[in-house]
């Protein structure tokens, strides 16, 4: 499990990085959105991609879902 401080910025692509490195594996690719599955969960992630920094909120909400925090 990551440790993550709240505030913290991260780029979309080390998120994608984290994902993967976690079992997550891309789903597919819709525009500017990358959805991830995992053989455990029965829902989608959908991360924003191209994105320098991620709003705290949503890099929150997506490691929330991830079970990642």
């Amino acid at each position: 499990m990551y440790n993550l401080m709240a505030g913290m910025a991260m780029k979309s692509s080390e998120l994608i990085k984290m994902l993967v490195n976690t079992g997550w594996s891309i789903e597919r690719i819709k525009g500017s959105h990358h959805q991830f599955s995992h053989p455990d969960f029965s829902y989608l992630i959908t991360v924003p991609h191209p994105r320098k920094d991620l709003k705290t909120g949503t890099l929150m909400q997506i490691l929330k879902d991830a079970k990642l925090k």
